[in-house]
Parts: structure tokens; C-alpha cells; sequence
């Protein structure tokens, strides 16, 4: 094996630490919980673990306002637990991905505190600082992610500072040397623990306009939306100036790369197909020098029709850069989950597309249950957003919620009290339940998972899209000789599939039915909302 095929041909689980597994009662997860969890990844057959962030953080956004990045917050445990919990996932032949959140620090890091503290201290650069407008007020009209303006005036100083998300998370400013050198020091003090790589937190906000110039007006907005989305980022994300950090943080990563074990960074980039495609970085010497892994968001927002689908991956596909390896996400920590978007029925399908595409696929903790978003009254929220712009229904409390492991007290997951109350079904849809249930979602997903393990064409072989009908999506994947074709059902009626699209002596090799399996004979008729995988 390359020493690249761990993220290339692998699997990546997201795990949300506060909801995997707690393992002292107080109802947020931790690292001894996870580790306690890791022969169930092992079973499942993921490849690498990336784990959100579990730095020292006052928890103003839930672990996204660093103080103190060389660290674990107490809630999580320490640093010996982490060391443990890498030392268990070397053993277990599982790769660990730690989130990096470089755009801002907490309010209350050090860095911060020193450079609020006057204009003259010596960090005072470390983060953007403005004077007021002329008339008074912030210096521009940039927004919040959060709400409200992305300026918060400081009165000791009598300057403003930038946050592109909470007040508490002020942004660094990445045109210093010195923050570049400092976060670049953070990446090597994590490598040398043993992590292989990082998703990189909001990687496209990381350069702000020089000018601080004002964000256009987005003429597409709509009374309703996001409030953030009324401006377009044109100042604020996705600065020329990207590209050479990106190929900085890069080397960095590379310098811990060797024969056995290529490290990765996987950017998470909320942008339009062109410009994502950037960030694979530019060519040197024949090699991407940018971001292995662009986070591909698409299945995300997608309308699920077999159409509109067939027409993401055509386009994905043709986009990707010479050599670049594509990569594919259903979920994560800050969407509504898959069977809440399109139904069990269609998460099932959703489950074959994701790991039978070209790429590396990123499961996000909870799926392979089918768990959906739990409804958080108000006086339970937690989340930050949705107390910023409360009744949007911007929250993301819905698809946090903890893992659901077994019938037992809070599902397996706490002795105590979760922080965010279990879905309705805990006691039903859960680890324990499912696994002796060969129709369960879990029990799909594994079989799905084996099946893309030991089928090269599934896991690294050429993919090619095929015309099946308006309500079914098809492709082939093929590695040597050995060719399987995947049919997707989009339809909530039986659709029989043209003889031409299969090999001859088709034989079922996994469907989302389980009641389906074998040799087929005579014509192959897809049940409504079924997946197939055959091959001859």
C-alpha cells in the first residue's frame, strides 16, 4: 500500500466529543469515551477518526473558541488521555485526525488578552484592529457569521476588532508572520503526538481584504435567510493570498510524512465547484501542493433527485485537478442529518452512494444508526447560534445530540444527565438494537463498508457515470477486469433497468433490501427506493 491510500481509498469518521461517549458521569463525552468506543470503529470498519475540537476552550462556541491550543480541556481529560487514546488507535491500525481551528482564538487565549491589552503591545497585529468609521461605528459593513456585525469596539483602546463568528472568537490576522510561525508550531506540537493530520476549520476565512473594503450586497437574499448571507464574502473569504498559506501549511504537514504513513489535511470549504477546486493547490514538480482532501459539501444541499445528483458528480468529476483525490460528505456537526433531510428509506440510498463513489467518504457519528436531528426546546438550547437569531431555526443543538448505544439508561452513552436530550427512538434505534437485526441501517452499513474493502474497483478504481432513466442513478466502477455497476433507485415505485447497463449473469452482490441477494434471473426490476451493487 502508498503511503497515501489511508485517505485516499479509506473511510473518515467524524466523532462530536461531547456526544460520542462520556466515561465520568457528567454527561458530556470525553477521550477516555471514545477510547472506550474504538473496537466498535474497528468492527464498523472506518479508517480514521477525526475528532472536533477538545482544546482548553471557555466553551463559548462549544470548543471553537480556543484558549490554549497545545492542550485538552479537563472536560475531555488531558493530555496523558489523548497520548492514550493515540497509542490505542496506532494499535488498532485506526489513523486520528484532529480538528485545527487557525481563522480565531477565544477572547480569552493569551495571545488576545495581550494584544486588547494596549496598541502598543507587541500582539497587538496578532489580530485585526480597526478604528471606527469616520462617522463613528464599525470601520465596515462585514457581518458575523453568528449575527450582527463582525466588529466589537474595545473602549480601553477606542479600536474595533474583527470576528468573523462569536465576539468571544476574535480572528487572527494571517498576514503576521509571527501568527503564521505560532499555529504552524501548534500543527508540529500535534504531529509529534502521533496525529496524522487535521480538518482544517473554516480554512477560506483565514485572509481578510488588506483594504477592508465593504462586502457587495448579495442580490439573491431573501427575508428569512441566513442574516449573514445578506452580503456577498467578496472581502472576507477566499482571498487570493490563500493559496500561498495553503502551500505553507502543506510543508508543514508534509515534514511528518514518510514511507509508511502519508499525513493529511482535509479543508473544510463552503464554496462554489470552481473555486473549491483551488484549493488542491497549485503543481510543483508534477505533485498537488495544496489541501488533499477540499471538503466536498455537495450531497449536503442537494435537491435528492437521481438528475440532479448525476449532474453533481459529472461536474465534480470533470473538475478535479490531475491527480487530485475527490472526496465525498453526507453530514457533520453543523447540518441537519441525512435520514432528517430525505427519510430513512433514502438515507439507505444515500448510505450505498456515499461508499460505492470515487473517493474518500466521511461518515458523521450517529448515521450508521439512521439517528436524525432531535427537536431542542428553547429553554434547553445550547448552541450559541440559535441563541444569537432564536426562532431561524439556525441552531445546530438538532444533529449534535449523543450517541445512541444501547437501551440502557440515557442509550449507553452517559451514567449521568446528557448535556442535550436523546431522540425519541433511543430506547429502539440504537447500537445494541441494530446489531442483531441484519435489515437495520447499521447492519448496511457495515456490509457496505466490507464490500468497499475488499472490492478494489469500489475503494480505488476508475468511475464511470451511466444513463439509466430519469429516476435512476447509475455508474460503474471498474479496477482490472473486474467491473460492478451501481444502481440507485430515486423512485417510490418499481423501475426495471435496461439489459445493456448490466454484466452478463448478474449477481446481486449487496442491496438496500435485505431480502435481496444472489444470481439475478431474467430482468433486474429495482424496488422502490432500492440501491443495488452487481457485478457478473
Amino acid at each position: 500500500m502508498s503511503a497515501d491510500a489511508w485517505w485516499k481509498n479509506g473511510i473518515v469518521y467524524q466523532i462530536y466529543p461531547r456526544s460520542f461517549q462520556d466515561s465520568d458521569g457528567d454527561g458530556i463525552g470525553d477521550l477516555q469515551g471514545i477510547q472506550r468506543r474504538l473496537d466498535y470503529l474497528v468492527e464498523l470498519g472506518v479508517d480514521a477518526v477525526w475528532i472536533s475540537p477538545i482544546y482548553p476552550s471557555p466553551m463559548a462556541d462549544f470548543g471553537y473558541d480556543i484558549s490554549d491550543y497545545c492542550n485538552v480541556d479537563p472536560r475531555f481529560g488531558t493530555l496523558e488521555d489523548f497520548d492514550s487514546l493515540a497509542a490505542e488507535c496506532k494499535a488498532r491500525g485506526l489513523k486520528l485526525v484532529l480538528d485545527f481551528v487557525p481563522n480565531h482564538t477565544s477572547d480569552r487565549h493569551p495571545w488576545f488578552v495581550q494584544s486588547r491589552a494596549s496598541r502598543n503591545n507587541t500582539k497587538r497585529d496578532w489580530y485585526l484592529w480597526q478604528d471606527p468609521a469616520p462617522g463613528g461605528g464599525p470601520p465596515n459593513n462585514w457581518l458575523s457569521n453568528f449575527g450582527g456585525p463582525a466588529w466589537t469596539f474595545d473602549e480601553a483602546s477606542g479600536q474595533y476588532y474583527c470576528h468573523s463568528f462569536l465576539k468571544e472568537q476574535p480572528d487572527l490576522n494571517w498576514r503576521s508572520p509571527e501568527v503564521r510561525k505560532a499555529m504552524y508550531d501548534v500543527l508540529r506540537f500535534w504531529l509529534r503526538r502521533g496525529v496524522d493530520g487535521f480538518r482544517v476549520d473554516v480554512l477560506y476565512h483565514l485572509i481578510k481584504d488588506v483594504e477592508f473594503r465593504d462586502n457587495p450586497q448579495n442580490p439573491s437574499f431573501q427575508a428569512g435567510q441566513d442574516p449573514s448571507h445578506q452580503l456577498l464574502p467578496l472581502y472576507t473569504t477566499d482571498r487570493p493570498e490563500m493559496q500561498d498559506i495553503i502551500v505553507e501549511m502543506r510543508r508543514v504537514v508534509d515534514e511528518f510524512s514518510d514511507e509508511a504513513s502519508a499525513r493529511v489535511l482535509i479543508g473544510e470549504l463552503y464554496l462554489p465547484l470552481e473555486r473549491l477546486m483551488a484549493y488542491y493547490g497549485r503543481t510543483s514538480d508534477g505533485l498537488l501542493q495544496g489541501v488533499q482532501l477540499p471538503f466536498n459539501f455537495q450531497l449536503i444541499t442537494a435537491p435528492w433527485h437521481a438528475a440532479e445528483i448525476d449532474r453533481i458528480v459529472r461536474n465534480y468529476e470533470a473538475a478535479l485537478p490531475h491527480g487530485a483525490a475527490p472526496n465525498w460528505v453526507l453530514g457533520n456537526h453543523d447540518k441537519p442529518r441525512i435520514a432528517s433531510r430525505v427519510g430513512q428509506e433514502r438515507a439507505r440510498l444515500a448510505a450505498m452512494l456515499l461508499l460505492t463513489l470515487r473517493g474518500t467518504p466521511t461518515l458523521y457519528y450517529g448515521d450508521e444508526i439512521g439517528l436524525t436531528d432531535v427537536p431542542i426546546p428553547p429553554d434547553e438550547v445550547q448552541d450559541p447560534f440559535e441563541k444569537n437569531e432564536p426562532g431561524k431555526g439556525l441552531g445546530r443543538d438538532p444533529q449534535r445530540t449523543p450517541m445512541q448505544w444501547s437501551g440502557a439508561h440515557a442509550a449507553g452513552f452517559t451514567d449521568g444527565t446528557p448535556w442535550l436530550r436523546l431522540g425519541g427512538d433511543w430506547s429502539m434505534r440504537n447500537v445494541e438494537a441494530q446489531q442483531g437485526d441484519p435489515a437495520s441501517m447499521l447492519q448496511l452499513y457495515k456490509k457496505l463498508i466490507a464490500l468497499r474493502r475488499n472490492e478494489h474497483a469500489l475503494h480505488e478504481g476508475s468511475h464511470e457515470q451511466l444513463e439509466a432513466g430519469a429516476d435512476v442513478l447509475a455508474y460503474a466502477r471498474s479496477a482490472g477486469t473486474r467491473r460492478l455497476v451501481v444502481l440507485l433507485n430515486f423512485a417510490t415505485s418499481e423501475t426495471p433497468v435496461a439489459a445493456e447497463l448490466l454484466p452478463a449473469d448478474t449477481v446481486v452482490l449487496a442491496s438496500t433490501h435485505a431480502d435481496r441477494t444472489g444470481a439475478v434471473k431474467g430482468e433486474l426490476v429495482l424496488q422502490p427506493l432500492e440501491g443495488v451493487i452487481v457485478a457478473q
